[in-house]
């Protein structure tokens, strides 16, 4: 999550109760939230709440389909998925130069609980494992998310495909899964940007992730991706 949540509506207003009737208004403009999503921080039932993206997700069609959450079983991995898709902004504005000071990302935590899931990293679904984790073809996960909510699975286990190293992701199929109603916000990553690929930094533990350009060459869209960009 982009560090920016707080401070969105301030900036429209000049007191906290002026910020919270605005808050109160623009509510009254969004789609309803699904029931079994209702009492839950916004962070968890957002999704569930809007439709998908014109090309939809991994595990979610484009239009109003269900709402898949998507989460990563490590703080790193959430960063370089979000590293990732914050770069096909760049393939779409070539001549866009990269930033030169690093953006803030917030990582919280996603408690689970569910007896319904599937493990797509695990046998027999992982014989068929190019179809799990292909860069762009995202129709055999759609087809098998609309299977497995038919079944009343709730979340399903897969590879990410951003990794270096196969790294656990989870796609959440239903508010139910939630273990509790709000998550614990408790980590603020930087990602940066420059011809030598992507750091992702977390000061507090001096922790760091370089993803080097040709890792993402796989993907079609990043084959030939111009990284010398001044600022």
């Amino acid at each position: 999550m982009e560090a920016q949540h707080i401070v969105s509506t301030l900036q429209l207003v000049e007191t906290p109760d002026e910020q919270y009737l605005l808050e109160d208004i623009l509510e009254e403009t969004k789609p309803s939230v699904p029931a079994e999503c209702i009492g839950l921080h916004y962070l968890y039932m957002t999704p569930f709440r809007y439709g998908a993206y014109p090309n939809g997700s991994r595990f979610r069609k484009a239009g109003s389909t269900p709402g898949v959450y998507y989460v990563s079983e490590e703080p790193s991995t959430a960063i370089i998925e979000t590293a990732f898709h914050l770069l096909l902004f760049y393939v779409d504005s070539p001549g866009t130069p990269f930033p030169s000071q690093p953006s803030e990302h917030t990582v919280f935590d996603v408690p689970v609980k569910t007896s319904c899931a599937i493990d797509l990293t695990a046998k027999p679904f992982s014989d068929a494992s190019d179809l799990w984790i292909n860069p762009t073809n995202y129709g055999p996960c759609q087809i098998l998310e609309e299977m497995a909510r038919t079944e009343g699975i709730q979340i399903i286990l897969y590879n990410s495909t951003r990794t270096p190293k196969q790294k656990t992701n989870a796609a959440i199929l239903n508010c139910d899964a939630f273990a509790k109603t709000r998550p614990n916000i408790d980590q603020t990553w930087q990602i940066l940007f420059n011809r030598t690929g992507v750091y992702a930094i977390y000061g507090f533990q001096n922790e760091e992730v370089h993803i080097s350009p040709e890792i993402w060459q796989t993907d079609p869209r990043l084959e030939n991706f111009d990284w010398e960009r001044t600022y």
